[in-house]
Parts: C-alpha cells; sequence; structure tokens
C-alpha cells in the first residue's frame, strides 16, 4: 500500500489576524508550513506529499518545498474557498479512515441563544484532531456526496458510510486558529 500525504494549507488565516494566509504565518523563525514538509518528508511510511496551496500562493509553497529539500512534494494544487504512521494502521485492517481523538474532560453545554439548555453527558465524546488517514476510494466517495455541513474529511466519509477507527490522541497536535494557538505551538516546538 502507498501513503500520500495531503497536507490541506489552504486556509486564509483570517483569525490569526495575519496579512498572509496561515501556512505561511512565522512559526520558530520560519513558514507554519514548512514544520509540516519537513517532518512529512522526513517520514519513513509517507511516499509521496500533495500540497492544497491558497489561491495565489502556489510559486511560494512549491519554492518553500524546494527551499526544504522536501523531495516527496509531488505535486501543489489550489486549495478550495472553504474549508503519522498510527493512523494509518487501521486502514490495513478493513476502516476507511482513522483519526487521532482526545476524550473530552470538560463539562459541555449545549447552549441555546445564551441560555444552558443541558448539560451533555460526555460518556463516549472525543475531541477529533489531524492528521487523518483514509483510503483513497473512500475519500473520493465521500467527496462526490453532500459537502454541506461537514467539520472535517472522517465527518464527510461517514456520512458516506465509511468506517472510521479513532486511535489515541496528542495534547500537541493543537490546530492553529489564533495568535494564541500559534505561540503555544512555537513552545512546543521549542521544548522538544
Amino acid at each position: 500500500m502507498s501513503a500520500w500525504a495531503l497536507v490541506v494549507a489552504a486556509g486564509a488565516g483570517a483569525r490569526l489576524g495575519i496579512e498572509r494566509p496561515k501556512a505561511f504565518a512565522q512559526l520558530a523563525g520560519r513558514p507554519l508550513l514548512a514544520e509540516s514538509l519537513d517532518r512529512l518528508d522526513r517520514c519513513a511510511v509517507v511516499d509521496a506529499i500533495v500540497v492544497a496551496a491558497p489561491p495565489g500562493w502556489e510559486e511560494p509553497t512549491i519554492l518553500l518545498s524546494e527551499e526544504l529539500a522536501a523531495t516527496k512534494v509531488v505535486a501543489c494544487v489550489t486549495g478550495g474557498e472553504t474549508r503519522a504512521e498510527r493512523v494509518l494502521e487501521p486502514l490495513g485492517r478493513g476502516f476507511d479512515g482513522a483519526v487521532p481523538a482526545l476524550p473530552l474532560e470538560d463539562t459541555v453545554k449545549r447552549v441555546v441563544e445564551g441560555v444552558v439548555e443541558e448539560t451533555v453527558e460526555r460518556d463516549g465524546l472525543f475531541r477529533a484532531q489531524t492528521p487523518q488517514a483514509f483510503l483513497a476510494p473512500a475519500l473520493r466517495r465521500a467527496f462526490d456526496g453532500d459537502l454541506g455541513r461537514a467539520t472535517d474529511c472522517a465527518s464527510l466519509v461517514e456520512r458516506a458510510g465509511g468506517r472510521v477507527a479513532v486511535v489515541e490522541g496528542d495534547p500537541r497536535l493543537v490546530k492553529v486558529t489564533t495568535a494564541a494557538d500559534l505561540a503555544l505551538v512555537e513552545t512546543l516546538l521549542a521544548a522538544r
């Protein structure tokens, strides 16, 4: 089985408050995208990398991969306007996809118009992380369906009838949305 990594780096990063796409936000003196490309290029189980770049940022993305000597980058495509190894293992056991996830520790409230409607039982609730892994045919089928209200690729695969396994997540897999998230990732990288 061949493993390809799709780096979805087309986000605008509006909540970061910068004048460039999120992938090119500075993290420890280099673009955020460099961290992902560098790690994936060194990962023994990844055979090839495709980067979905922000519209108009395809050339800087290609130049960055060349500067990093990321030889596994085989293509750079334009991303749309909207939105490791342990993750690959379940694909060999009959699952269509796998996501790392952490159990919810906080109390969860369902709120309607600023008023608590109910406290949600958190047993069995997890927060999904990335990277996520999928069999290519299952992901293609999922993207042929209704893309509305999808929050991640796993939700699309699930809606298309696919089985998605959960593997142990890691609190260090931080989704970068705000400047505070970027600062946290920089702190985590400095501590390793």
